[in-house]
């Protein structure tokens, strides 16, 4: 599986994600969210001028700004399956 950050997925991608980069306080910040290692999102849609993106996860969406989506680690699941 390769890893990318969250903002490089496309729309109607699926990912798991892996962890984190950047400062800790945005890892607090994004686990508290529910954006926690393990755990799947698939990539709602995008505004109108690509920022912010909207992820489904634990049966609920979220919407993220493209800075800090480029700091959440996930790998691509595969569609397949």
């Amino acid at each position: 599986m390769k890893t990318m950050t969250l903002d490089q997925m496309t729309l109607g991608e699926r990912g798991i994600i892996q962890g984190y980069e950047g400062e800790e306080d945005l890892h607090y910040r994004l686990k508290e969210l529910g954006l926690v290692r393990g755990t799947a999102v698939l990539v709602k849609r995008f505004a109108p001028l690509g920022d912010p993106m909207e992820i489904v996860l634990r049966g609920y969406s979220l919407s993220l700004r493209k800075q800090d989506a480029a700091k959440i680690l996930v790998s691509r699941e595969n569609q397949g399956l």
